[in-house]
């Protein structure tokens, strides 16, 4: 029986082979995250992919800041170029949205040494129901995307569902009544503005992983769900830590997007979900922009305020 094994370790040692791959260099693309939003400016920003072996860190990321394209918006009437913002000189309600693209806080952006595309010229104001078509050039190519701020769909409902055990945490719970003559696509997120030391404790709005979603088990019905406050509160006890606390107030903003926009946002969530697992299969994320990677995103919302009370 020894000499079996020992003849087994001598096949498979005889039979390693050292076995190099060759990954070629594919050539860098522009990605670009765009987003206009109904009585709010455009804001561009761009950069380059990465090579799969360069380093994946901050610092890589922002040196990959585009700010050398020349960069329109139309609206069908209207034709503006697009100039160069560092956060800081945006008007707040931009950074504000630069910092909700970016998921990170408004002081935060600030810091950053990116500069995005964007404009404060009126005339460029996102409208429900128009068509904004985005065009870069760079590097002797053109890179075109159209988006459209649909109607907004309202929540019939929303209402704050006090926890049975602990009756001073709760979740929210909306109602929608889905249009059934299309499909569409949503997404939802939220602020607290309950007044922490004088100031609302959200300037901007959160949301969670899955804030996207669409109607494809659900068109032409009408559904409740319930949802979380996306951050967590470390201050509140453990198993309530991202729900909503009684007295709270909170701006809930229900944003009606195309599908295209759904889809790679969906795409990219699944694609980070799976990142390094080796079971997961390979996800190809949309673009409605050509020759190019990311999207240009127009939202139109409806916002109220839940107060939570039962």
């Amino acid at each position: 029986m020894r000499f079996n094994f020992l003849l087994l370790g001598l096949l498979l040692f005889s039979c390693t082979k050292e076995v190099n791959i060759d990954i070629p260099v594919k050539e860098k693309q522009l990605v670009v995250d765009g987003r206009i939003e109904s009585n709010g400016f455009p804001i561009v920003f761009l950069t380059q992919s990465q090579y799969l072996y360069e380093p994946a860190n901050l610092g890589s990321y922002l040196s990959s800041n585009v700010t050398t394209a020349q960069v329109t918006v139309t609206n069908g009437v209207d034709t503006l170029s697009l100039t160069l913002f560092s956060p800081s000189q945006l008007p707040l309600e931009s950074q504000i949205s630069l910092a909700e693209m970016l998921n990170l806080e408004v002081h935060e952006i600030n810091l950053l040494p990116i500069y995005v595309y964007s404009t404060v010229n009126p005339l460029m104001k996102g409208l429900v129901g128009k068509k904004y078509t985005l065009s870069i050039t760079y590097e002797n190519k053109v890179h075109v995307g159209t988006t459209e701020i649909l109607s907004p769909v309202p929540l019939a409902q929303t209402q704050w569902i006090p926890d049975a055990e602990n009756p001073m945490f709760g979740l929210c719970r909306a109602y929608l009544n889905d249009p059934s003559t299309e499909r569409n696509a949503y997404r939802w997120e939220s602020k607290l503005i309950t007044s922490y030391n004088g100031l609302p404790k959200d300037q901007q709005f959160r949301h969670g992983g899955e804030s996207y979603f669409n109607d494809a088990f659900f068109n032409g019905l009408a559904i409740s769900f319930e949802t979380r406050y996306p951050k967590k509160d470390t201050t509140y006890p453990s198993g309530y830590k991202r729900h909503f606390k009684y007295g709270d107030s909170v701006v809930i903003r229900f944003s009606h997007i195309e599908l295209p926009v759904f889809d790679f946002f969906d795409k990219r969530l699944s694609q980070m979900q799976s990142n390094g697992s080796p079971f997961s299969s390979p996800v190809q994320i949309p673009s409605n922009i050509s020759n190019a990677l990311g999207i240009w995103a127009g939202y139109s919302y409806w916002q109220d305020t839940l107060y939570c009370i039962p």
